[in-house]
């Protein structure tokens, strides 16, 4: 595994783990806007784990459209899990 800021390995895991959680959030909103088959085992795990993850945010705003609504819901906390992810694991690699 290759190191993005070539230090601490701690700070490695704290990316790879924010940009799967991230990449969770982006790929269920991809599912959700193309209508993906819910009773399909991959798309119900993707709902079930981008609720987990956008527990937090969701409803957070109100929007009366379902497309900007799962956009803005899931998105929202993607975003936040990057950046504090990788501001996280910059101050590690700094240490």
């Amino acid at each position: 595994m290759a190191r993005r800021y070539g230090g601490n390995p701690a700070g490695t895991v704290i990316l790879l783990i924010a940009d799967i959680a991230a990449l969770i959030l982006i790929l269920w909103i991809a599912l959700f806007l193309l209508d993906a088959n819910t009773a399909n085992g991959l798309v119900d795990w993707m709902r079930d784990a981008a609720n987990w993850l956008s527990g937090w945010s969701r409803g957070l705003f109100t929007i009366e459209s379902d497309n900007w609504r799962a956009v803005v819901n899931y998105g929202l906390p993607a975003l936040v899990y990057l950046l504090i992810g990788h501001a996280i694991a910059g101050r590690v690699n700094r240490a």
